[in-house]
């Protein structure tokens, strides 16, 4: 079975973002002065055959734990789905 896994990685709350800085900084600027705080992080989408959804979840937890995110300075989270059509 084809499974779509959308994996979002943020940096841990205790990480400095400049980026998040950065775009509050702008957003600000721009006459959003509501906006109090901005984290950016990363969305990942794959798409992978798996014999099941648990299976499929294992899958991406490794991939996300080996490359997709690093440990010591970001957090991750998946949502898998069945793919299209399948």
């Amino acid at each position: 079975m084809r499974y779509v896994a959308e994996v979002r990685v943020m940096l841990r709350p205790v990480v400095n973002d400049p980026q998040g800085l950065t775009v509050r900084g702008a957003l600000h600027q721009l006459g959003f002065a509501e906006v109090a705080n901005v984290r950016v992080g990363k969305h990942i989408e794959i798409e992978l055959d798996a014999p099941d959804l648990a299976a499929a979840q294992r899958r991406v937890d490794e991939m996300s734990r080996k490359l997709l995110a690093n440990p010591v300075i970001e957090t991750f989270s998946v949502e898998l789905r069945e793919a299209p059509g399948t």
